[in-house]
């Protein structure tokens, strides 16, 4: 388990420090480690001073005491300093590498549809907008942290290790008719104090991972709730789910709660525990000096600079004891993006079994195409069908019988399947969903999509578009700004879409229950619109209306079993 987590810790750190901007990176993290460096000298130096000064002030020497201050000023300022550009420069790299990783996540995420494959293989992956978002910030956050804090606490110990060694002396300890003598005594009681204490943090602490694990995962759950409340407000208004949705965000605010109060309790616990630690630490070092300070073989200085040195190798020492929380996080933010990065290399791994290419000849052709389901179940069998340009195809079956998947299939993201599909070369392909996908922005941008508004064609272009669907009174709105899959009706967006297809004039355009929200005039006009300024428009649509018959000359008809049959269609069939 440790291994595994040393390894998937190791996976998600290592990518940045030897990606192409490595150089850069590690001299940075590097100057920042040697500012580090250059505080726990000073903090030695001061150190020193506490001896100087307190001898000075024991002594009544008041021509030492201005010139100490003197000194002390100067190396405060110049720690401040040095602290100031250590936290300033660690932040500098924090961006770059969340930067470097999100970027990469985002193409990960994007690539082959990964975004889309997690779905269909039903990944138990929860929210990954979480992932990308804030858990690689926490993540890259969370590891500085606990590392340049590690490595100056590992200098902190072997400089003021070697200063309370020193200072420490010898205690002789008889056992008996012997004596025996520990050298340092009071470094080596720092040590053993520290490793019972970090073992205890352990044992007290070590449920805070789990806890911290699942927290985000319920609070995400909630959230995205309440998004869903969100995007489908009119629906549940219609159906007067108020109730329902109720009952189910007090299910998952109550997860929440229940959880963060085990989460509490047990960091309750932990905190008494670190700061009953931390306060046994202070009066420790007086009592093991205390000894040697009324035996005379120590000034009050020594006394001092002892003190504060025993508390500098406590603090190094019981680092992990004061970092056990935020371990706790770091390790709940490894598991999750562990288990993310996972579930997306499953999704890139996916070998789609249909071979997909570009023919010479302008016509769809399919040859001993299978269609599946993930379980494996086949809703098309062995199909070889040759479409030529200008085909007119509607894809009929009962729900549930492969039409949907067919045109997934031939879009390319479906990845259960066999076979060929040949695509007419040098063609522009459109698949238009039933549900249009409206983009944040504009509604250039918007009416636009997949292609840039520059792309899309001109001011002129994008207007008579507009009006050719029967959403002239958009045009003036071109560059105004707003959520417009919640502004327009699904009808208006699926217009909408209709005018993307003027806009980017595709040879073939594939119609998934793309006018499913229209009536049967505007399903009409939609289909006339296409037929009058794309008049080589290949179509293949899929729908359940008998009005879509008069607007196709084939039809290719899925029984759900495998099987699958073509025939042509009467003209002015109905049905």
């Amino acid at each position: 388990m440790k291994k595994n987590f040393v390894r998937t810790f190791w996976h998600l750190f290592r990518g940045y420090w030897s990606a192409e901007h490595k150089w850069r990176a590690r001299g940075l993290l590097a100057f920042v480690i040697g500012l580090n460096f250059a505080s726990v000298y000073l903090l030695v130096r001061i150190n020193s001073w506490y001896n100087e000064f307190y001898n000075a002030l024991q002594e009544y020497q008041y021509g030492s005491f201005w010139p100490l201050v003197g000194e002390f000023t100067a190396l405060a300022f110049l720690y401040i300093i040095i602290a100031v550009y250590a936290i300033y420069l660690r932040q500098m790299l924090q961006i770059k590498w969340r930067t470097w990783m999100t970027e990469r996540y985002l193409s990960g995420w994007m690539k082959h549809q990964v975004y889309y494959r997690l779905q269909v293989l039903g990944s138990d992956t929860d929210n990954p907008d979480q992932r990308i978002s804030e858990d690689i910030n926490q993540f890259v956050t969370l590891t500085l942290q606990l590392l340049l804090g590690f490595l100056k606490q590992l200098t902190t110990l072997a400089a003021f290790g070697v200063v309370l060694w020193n200072l420490s002396g010898a205690l002789t300890v008889p056992i008996g008719s012997h004596e025996f003598t520990i050298y340092g005594y009071m470094f080596w009681f720092s040590f053993l104090y520290s490793v019972a204490g970090t073992f205890c943090a352990h044992l007290v602490g070590r449920r805070l991972i789990g806890l911290n694990f699942d927290q985000q995962r319920f609070e995400a759950d909630f959230r995205f709730n309440m998004m869903r409340v969100r995007e489908n407000s009119e629906s549940v208004a219609f159906y007067r789910g108020e109730s329902a949705e109720g009952v189910g965000f007090k299910e998952r605010f109550a997860r929440v709660i229940q959880n963060y109060w085990q989460l509490m309790r047990r960091t309750k616990l932990l905190n008494f525990y670190v700061n009953g630690y931390g306060q046994l630490a202070i009066i420790v070092p007086l009592v093991l000096a205390a000894p040697r300070y009324f035996g005379g073989a120590m000034q009050l200085g020594g006394l001092m600079q002892t003190v504060s040195a025993f508390g500098r190798v406590q603090d190094a020492l019981s680092y992990f004891v004061d970092s056990y929380d935020t371990i706790a996080q770091l390790a709940a933010v490894i598991r999750r993006l562990a288990s993310f990065t996972e579930h997306m290399e499953r999704a890139q791994a996916l070998t789609d079994g249909v071979a997909r290419e570009r023919g010479g000849e302008d016509a769809l052709a399919l040859s001993g195409l299978d269609v599946a389901l993930p379980d494996g179940r086949r809703l098309m069998r062995d199909c070889t069908l040759t479409l030529p340009a200008g085909s007119r195809v509607l894809v009929t079956g009962a729900s549930g019988s492969g039409k949907s998947t067919l045109l997934r299939t031939l879009a390319g993201i479906w990845p259960y399947g066999s076979g060929r599909v040949t695509l007419p070369a040098g063609s522009r392909i459109l698949f238009l969903p039933q549900r249009p996908y409206l983009p944040l922005g504009t509604l250039r941008q918007a009416l636009a999509y997949p292609q840039t508004a520059a792309a899309a064609g001109s001011q002129q272009a994008m207007e008579a578009a507009l009006h050719d669907v029967g959403l002239g009174r958009l045009a003036s709105r071109l560059d105004q700004t707003d959520d417009w899959s919640r502004i327009l009706s699904l009808g208006e967006q699926q217009r909408l879409a209709f005018a993307r297809v003027l806009l980017v004039r595709p040879q073939w355009v594939f119609l998934d229950e793309a006018t499913s929200a229209l009536d049967e005039s505007r399903e009409q006009e939609m289909y006339d619109l296409l037929r009058e300024r794309l008049p080589g428009l290949s179509i293949v649509s899929v729908g359940h209306r008998s009005t879509l018959f008069a607007q196709h000359d084939e039809e290719l008809h899925l029984a759900g079993d495998g099987s699958w049959d073509v025939r042509a269609i009467a003209a002015g069939a109905n049905d």
